[in-house]
């Protein structure tokens, strides 16, 4: 599910910077839509669903899992829209600079070296 949401969202973004005005913004909407519902909720909550405590129930709150779903789509749609409108590379690179999967950490070819 994740590959698909994935896949689904990258579409829609090269769709997005291939259209212009209500037609972009409507391609950006369903890549967040992709990628945060089917590429990571989806994924995070076929996990949930998976998990069983022996003698236990595991119930879950509705509304929460529903703002859950929002707030992934909104989190996506917002780094879609920003990498969108930035107008050069050097204004997105703080943010994946800044991020634990952006840094560039020393690995064994650098200590190698020193």
């Amino acid at each position: 599910m994740s590959c698909l949401g994935a896949f689904l969202g990258l579409r829609c973004a090269s769709r997005a910077l291939a259209s212009s005005g209500a037609s972009r913004a409507r391609w950006l909407t369903l890549g967040a839509f992709s990628f945060g519902a089917t590429g990571i909720w989806v994924m995070h909550f076929i996990a949930m669903l998976g998990y069983t405590i022996p003698g236990e129930t595991i119930r879950y709150n509705v509304p929460v899992t529903i703002l859950s779903v929002v707030i992934a789509v909104l989190a996506v749609g917002i780094g879609l829209s920003w990498s969108d409108s930035a107008a050069d590379a050097a204004a997105c690179s703080w943010p994946a600079a800044s991020s634990p999967a952006g840094q560039r950490r020393p690995g064994p070819e650098r200590q190698l070296r020193s």
